[in-house]
């Protein structure tokens, strides 16, 4: 049996005819009103009668819907249709999770055909099939309504097909795929020791097992395109009219730029990660709360909030780099070669803060970029010493378990590191 570590998603382009264009945007159309009436329907029933209504309720209305309805069952496949209901229950399971939490609720929210990503099948053969060509270089999708598409691009390894999502972005189609393989194909070529700290100056700040720093400079995707990002979007502000031709023009070709600028960004961390996860067999890294690091300097009415355009600025800058992103391949490319990740917890090990020689704490402003300990005298640019002291932390969190990496021993060996181990 495959295990669900072993699922794998993998996205082809879709190239539809004209004909097959006006299907697809039909079919659309039609989960997007399927949604919107679903969540019409749990509301109504909360306000009128103070009833929830489950996922359950809503698949045996959407038989009898089906049935009365011949134009509902025309328009889309079943099991396509109860996805899209699935996905609504996620979101309203997602705002009480929040909403239990403490946290911003987010209460579900009507979409337009704009906001609408697209829709979902869960089994392969059920209304959709999927023909890889050789190497899965490339194929042919075969849609319910639609026929035979044709797919380009390239899957890293093949595998059983499991479930599928037709997405529409900045006008072009695409197919994502999620492929169960047997075991990924990655290997490692070297087996050492890394723990890293990410920033905005540097966008990776790396040290290794014997002491070598892995830096990564910040490529600035933002930076790249500012200009001509501003002026598509002046372009996009000058049309007042929503509904004029010009307006939606411009809209898509400030779609397609921002697109373009993602596609980038995602090709760039898939190259990096995948260089570093070949060479390293422990990874470690700080816990990030990015919602928290990019919070809006606005504050309040009774308490405004100060130097909010450099705030806005830097919240920009962060976002730019993506590191969730960057984390999560790195995360799971690690893992694919038989390595192991650790993430550090921020609040208690303080790597920021931390001198990694003696080990003493001491509170830093942002603006401050070196670290200079007053104990010891340590002196190191900032980045460099967290990611110091987050890989003491990592080989002695790890210590008691058999490492597979080359010339490390346990910090517990260590007397020095042993007398500021924190508990």
């Amino acid at each position: 049996m495959i295990e669900a570590r072993n699922l794998r998603k993998t996205t082809y382009r879709l190239y539809p005819t004209p004909k097959q264009a006006v299907a697809l945007d039909a079919l659309l159309r039609s989960h997007q009103q399927l949604y919107n009436a679903a969540l019409e329907e749990r509301i109504s029933a909360w306000s009128k009668a103070g009833k929830s209504i489950s996922y359950a309720d809503q698949c045996k209305s959407l038989t009898v819907l089906r049935r009365d309805l011949p134009e509902w069952a025309d328009a889309a496949n079943c099991s396509s249709q109860q996805m899209t209901l699935r996905r609504l229950d996620k979101a309203f399971a997602a705002f009480f999770r929040r909403l239990k939490a403490g946290q911003t609720p987010g209460f579900p929210r009507f979409k337009s055909l704009g906001r609408f990503p697209g829709f979902s099948f869960k089994t392969h053969g059920d209304g959709w099939r999927f023909t890889p060509e050789d190497g899965w270089r490339h194929g042919s999708l075969r849609l319910s309504g639609v026929g035979q598409i044709r797919a380009r691009g390239q899957a890293r390894q093949g595998g059983e097909i499991r479930a599928s999502d037709i997405l529409h972005r900045d006008g072009r189609w695409y197919l994502s795929l999620t492929v169960a393989v047997a075991s990924p194909e990655r290997t490692r070529q070297a087996d050492g020791a890394l723990a890293y700290d990410w920033g905005v100056e540097c966008f990776l700040s790396g040290v290794t097992h014997t002491g070598e720093l892995e830096n990564i400079d910040n490529p600035r995707w933002w930076q790249q395109d500012k200009e001509q990002t501003i002026r598509l979007q002046q372009a996009v502000s000058r049309k007042s009219n929503r509904r004029s031709n010009r307006r939606k023009k411009a809209v898509h070709r400030l779609a397609a730029a921002r697109a373009k600028v993602a596609r980038k960004r995602l090709d760039w961390a898939h190259q990096q990660t995948a260089a570093l996860a070949s060479r390293y067999a422990l990874v470690a890294t700080e816990e990030l709360t990015l919602k928290n690091m990019t919070r809006s300097g606005a504050g309040t009415v009774e308490e405004p909030g100060k130097q909010v355009a450099q705030k806005a600025g830097l919240n920009r800058e962060i976002l730019d780099t993506a590191p969730g992103l960057f984390t999560s391949l790195f995360r799971y490319k690690v893992l694919e070669t038989g390595g192991e990740w650790v993430d550090a917890p921020t609040r208690k090990l303080k790597p920021s803060q931390r001198c990694p020689q003696c080990w003493h704490v001491a509170k830093k402003q942002l603006s401050q970029r070196m670290h200079c300990c007053e104990q010891c005298g340590h002196e190191e640019n900032r980045d460099t010493a967290a990611a110091r002291v987050v890989l003491c932390w990592a080989l002695e969190s790890i210590s008691g378990q058999e490492l597979a990496v080359t010339g490390v021993h346990s910090p517990r060996e260590t007397p020095s590191f042993a007398a500021h181990r924190v508990e």
